[in-house]
């Protein structure tokens, strides 16, 4: 069986406040992006709007497509194109009332004026503000739900300041992969919730296995101080954590490299997301545990002695 770092000993924890000064550094990063662009860019899932995808016969330029478009009375509408060129994703801001059978033909009409061949309409989706609004208070709810569902367990599984440790790293992960999004402008959607919740998992699995660990050695190692203990155990689970992230990353990269546009944010969101992932299980949820320890160090249970009298030895 393949095994990495079979004696590990990095110190990692020595370096905590660095790790801090980085995190914080991402974060800021992001929410200044979000700050600059004026909120999070969401999508029509949660702006309400029209989704359209067409069909061409011959490769099409964004910008054509756009003037067709705008033609019709439609502004502010995004272009992308899809596989090869051929196919094309229209997202645009109407009106609620407006037909959504109506927009897509006069839209079909336009790119078929300015298009050579026949233009095929694939979809056409109307999603109105009260029904995004509606769906962004759910993501929200559910990611809150989750979040406190895990405090719960952890704390219940191991100790309270495990669930505090595993919480502060959730967040620290989607904030993270958030301010990543914003800085490439990605919009939110339904598939980026689902990417946060996915990463959300991942993340406690990690940190799940580092806890356990340290659970572990603290009952076997009782006479070492905590900080040595917690040293150990994450270099005794660095390996198995570096391999599943490998595993992990490779079919991502495959989603983000060959998944096609339709794919992409939500592949770029798991992609950030395992890697802050594997990186807070080991600079994060640690750490915190020690800087627990070190303002309320953890009283250790103590070794236990046999209370059984001497016997003489035979003569």
């Amino acid at each position: 069986m393949l095994q990495l770092f079979r004696n590990a000993n990095y110190q990692f924890l020595e370096f905590r406040t660095r790790a801090y000064v980085v995190s914080a550094l991402v974060i800021l990063s992001g929410l200044t992006s979000i700050g600059m662009s004026g909120g999070l860019r969401y999508g029509i899932d949660f702006a309400g709007g029209l989704a359209l995808r067409a069909r061409f016969e011959q490769p099409v330029v964004i910008e054509d497509v756009r003037a067709a478009i705008e033609s019709v009375g439609i502004t502010g509408a995004e272009v992308q194109t899809v596989g090869s060129g051929a196919e094309v994703l229209v997202r645009a801001p109407v009106d609620e009332s407006a037909d959504s059978d109506m927009l897509a033909n006069q839209v079909q009409a336009a790119l078929q004026a300015h298009a050579e061949g026949t233009v095929t309409m694939l979809s056409a989706d109307m999603v109105g503000p009260k029904v995004g609004a509606e769906l962004k208070a759910q993501a929200l709810k559910a990611i809150i739900l989750s979040l406190i569902a895990i405090v719960l367990y952890v704390s219940a599984r191991f100790e309270f300041r495990f669930g505090i440790a595993a919480i502060v790293t959730l967040a620290h992960d989607v904030l993270v992969v958030v301010g990543v999004l914003a800085i490439l402008e990605r919009e939110m959607s339904l598939s980026i919730v689902a990417a946060l919740l996915t990463i959300v998992g991942y993340s406690l699995n990690d940190t799940i296995v580092v806890f356990d660990r340290i659970r572990e050695n603290t009952k076997l190692m009782r006479r070492r101080d905590y900080m040595d203990i917690l040293t150990r155990s994450i270099n005794q689970t660095l390996g198995r954590t570096i391999i599943t992230s490998l595993t992990t990353l490779l079919p991502v990269t495959v989603l983000l490299i060959l998944g096609g546009q339709v794919i992409k944010d939500f592949a770029t969101a798991l992609l950030a997301g395992i890697m802050v992932g594997t990186y807070s299980s080991v600079f994060v949820a640690s750490a915190i545990l020690a800087e627990w320890h070190i303002r309320n160090p953890r009283k250790l249970e103590p070794v236990r002695t046999s209370s059984r009298p001497a016997t003489a030895a035979r003569r």
